[in-house]
């Protein structure tokens, strides 16, 4: 089952890019970093402390919907926070058998990697506006919530085995 494709989602900091780059390598699959899809004017708002809204993330979702679609039929792993549910149904109507692989970690875990994170264009500050926002997969959405705390090559193989099944 490794032709679907795979959309590892999280807050900042919960280790989306490390996860996802080794899940689509042990996959043999391409793979895209959500962040990189992000209009300019996009990264500008959130490198000064202003959280997205909702018509800001549509051309996001949008670009990274139409990645997936591209790849139909044979697998790839995305980056991506997709932290609504409606922001998951966006993507899946370009990808109707995505797969959501969520990086569920406890709030001061992502306080302690986001104030460690050099270079990156998403301050702390913004930790408190994602998690109000976040709203968990429920359980008619294929996927997966793993514990984001365990090593990125246990939750590869959690994720390989969970694509499996």
């Amino acid at each position: 089952m490794h032709d679907v494709p795979i959309v590892v989602m999280g807050v900042s900091g919960s280790g989306k890019t490390t996860v996802g780059t080794r899940l689509a390598a042990a996959l043999g699959v391409d793979y895209a970093e959500g962040d990189e899809f992000h209009p300019p004017a996009n990264v500008a708002k959130m490198a000064a402390g202003t959280p997205l809204d909702d018509a800001d993330r549509e051309p996001w979702l949008d670009a990274l919907a139409g990645w997936l679609a591209e790849r139909s039929g044979e697998g790839a792993v995305v980056t991506c926070s997709a932290l609504k549910r409606v922001y998951r149904d966006r993507l899946r109507a370009s990808a109707p058998d995505a797969f959501f692989l969520h990086l569920d970690l406890p709030r001061g875990e992502l306080e302690r990697r986001l104030a460690d994170r050099r270079g990156h264009f998403m301050p702390l500050s913004l930790l408190d506006s994602q998690l109000a926002t976040l709203e968990p997969l429920e359980p008619d959405e294929i996927g997966s919530a793993v514990d984001g705390t365990r090593s990125p090559e246990d939750l590869v193989r959690e994720a390989v085995a969970a694509l499996e099944r």
